[in-house]
């Protein structure tokens, strides 16, 4: 079945798509930065990252992600595709399950895309500017690890929003509504309750050690995990619910 979902998007858009954001953040950010480079910067890779990042996170990220679900839904509405899937003797949460598989896996195809560029553009500006940082390698994979996981919670919700409005300017206006204020919830004590921050409150926090240089971490990985679990189950079983429902009735 993953096989299947995999080929029915082998000829869209969707891959061109996730390079978009990653690069675009990416040069924007290192540029921007480098101006204020010089051989006695410290900290630069940091510095670049958390430029980079703050954007992607709150916003450019999860745009990707919706449009992602909406075009892998379409793919499915048109034509009355939805109908000749269901119609086969698979059950239709083992469908969306798969679907949501190869959502989580374009998610984590952008991330590494953003890696990649971030780390190309990274080493052209310190080379450009005569830094002598190593490339902390380490130190970029757990924080894109960590960007990817935050960001499962979200991704989920997008899914189960998708899953209940057919109608693609319905969900794509919904999901919307919820990223936007997502740095505003991020500053209060409700982002707990509230996915869409999860991997924007993630680089702020970077952001602030980085610039207090504090020695303990803002983000605290509990009782976060337990949140961020709970409503994952809690939007990945609606999803699995509710797909194709419609539909069948």
């Amino acid at each position: 079945m993953l096989s299947i979902e995999f080929s029915k998007i082998k000829r869209s858009w969707i891959v061109p798509l996730l390079f978009i954001a990653p690069i675009l953040v990416v040069a924007t950010g290192v540029a921007s930065l480098s101006r204020y480079l010089t051989p006695e910067y410290t900290s630069a890779w940091p510095a670049m990252f958390i430029q980079s990042a703050l954007v992607y996170s709150y916003y450019l990220l999860p745009l990707s992600m919706i449009i992602v679900c909406v075009m892998i839904s379409a793919r499915e509405t048109q034509n009355n595709g939805i109908l000749k899937m269901l119609a086969l003797p698979v059950s239709r949460q083992k469908m969306s399950l798969c679907k949501f598989a190869v959502i989580v896996f374009f998610l984590l195809m952008e991330i590494l895309v953003f890696f990649v560029a971030f780390v190309i553009a990274g080493i052209i500006a310190t080379k450009t500017n005569n830094v002598e940082e190593a490339l902390p390698l380490g130190y970029l994979l757990s924080c894109c690890a960590k960007l990817f996981i935050t960001m499962l919670p979200a991704t989920a919700f997008m899914w189960a929003i998708t899953v209940l409005f057919e109608k693609p300017l319905l969900s794509i206006g919904l999901n919307l509504l919820l990223v936007i204020p997502g740095v505003l919830v991020a500053n209060t004590s409700a982002w707990l309750c509230y996915p869409y921050c999860y991997s924007g409150y993630l680089v702020t926090c970077s952001l602030y050690k980085y610039t207090t240089e504090a020695n303990t971490s803002v983000f605290q990985p509990f009782p976060f995990a337990i949140y961020a679990t709970v409503l994952f189950i809690l939007a990945l079983t609606i999803s699995v619910v509710r797909f194709g429902k419609k539909e069948m009735s």
